[in-house]
């Protein structure tokens, strides 16, 4: 199968292609710059220049393909909504592309606030809706195009996808650990974060684009890690005290630590047959990578 990679050198997209590649797909992938196109051609994939903010790149990717894996996203919190309007343009101009074609197209969303204080599963729907909420309200969006013949898988993220290299949440955990001299966690702690190890979440993307479900999966491999463990475990690895802290101390991620927002893959291992294999969020950072990172 010939497949469209955004995002191709990104965090996932990066181990996702050598997933496809080793598996005899053919892949092309996205590249906005020289460092992304060499990324991409070292992986043994071919180069498709462009970026998210150029409509025609993604439609003209999306129309050389079998089958599309978006997975590329503005992660830029001081414009979360401009974002959001990119990523709703992406997502429309990649469906057009598709209608009527039954491809797949598989993008990527989260687990993240699904249903807070509750175990989020497969059957929950996506709150956020249009093109003022986060992400644009993607999700749903991309799931109108399956009345117009288009296989819409949504790849649902744990908020944490960790490894060596993590650049993400636990990074910034991390290095706010360090900024202030001390590990803290909001509240008493026990409010949960899923996790999942990045070379599992790349096995299920694979997974999935294969199946095509024309559903949702979830990439969540840990259905709940407590805000308590995490910070333990960095104050830990820094030999840095832990404490409770009020939200605004984590600065723009604190709304998204202090929250309870628990996922179970349940379905997804069952209908896939994926289980997860690689470390838990835990053992990668008891590993000490984290600490030791630039």
């Amino acid at each position: 199968m010939r497949v469209f990679v955004t995002g191709a050198s990104g965090w996932i997209g990066s181990a996702v292609l050598p997933e496809l590649i080793a598996a005899g797909h053919d892949v092309l992938g996205l590249a906005r710059s020289d460092a992304s196109a060499a990324a991409v051609t070292a992986a043994g994939a071919e180069v498709h220049r462009g970026s998210l903010d150029d409509l025609d790149s993604l439609r003209t990717g999306a129309a050389a393909a079998d089958a599309v894996i978006h997975l590329a996203f503005k992660h830029d919190f001081t414009d979360y909504a401009g974002a959001g309007r990119t990523e709703r343009a992406a997502v429309t101009a990649i469906g057009d592309t598709l209608a009527g074609s039954g491809r797949p197209f598989l993008f990527a969303s989260g687990v993240a606030l699904l249903t807070p204080g509750r175990v989020a599963t497969e059957h929950d729907p996506n709150p956020m809706r249009g093109p003022e909420a986060p992400r644009g309200g993607a999700e749903n969006l991309a799931f109108e195009y399956t009345d117009r013949d288009v296989r819409t898988v949504s790849l649902r993220f744990a908020p944490t996808v960790h490894g060596p290299g993590d650049h993400g949440f636990v990074a910034e955990l991390v290095r706010i650990a360090k900024e202030h001299g001390v590990s803290a966690y909001a509240g008493d702690g026990t409010n949960r974060w899923p996790a999942v190890h990045r070379s599992d979440a790349a096995a299920l993307v694979r997974l999935a684009l294969e199946a095509s479900p024309g559903s949702i999966v979830h990439a969540v491999a840990e259905e709940g890690v407590p805000a308590l463990d995490i910070a333990t475990a960095i104050g830990q690895g820094l030999g840095l005290p832990v404490t409770s802290a009020t939200p605004d101390h984590f600065g723009w991620l604190g709304p998204f630590f202090a929250a309870d927002i628990p996922a179970s893959s349940a379905l997804t291992q069952k209908q896939l047959g994926w289980t997860p294999t690689h470390p838990t969020l835990l053992e990668d950072l008891a590993a000490g990578h984290y600490f030791t990172a630039r």
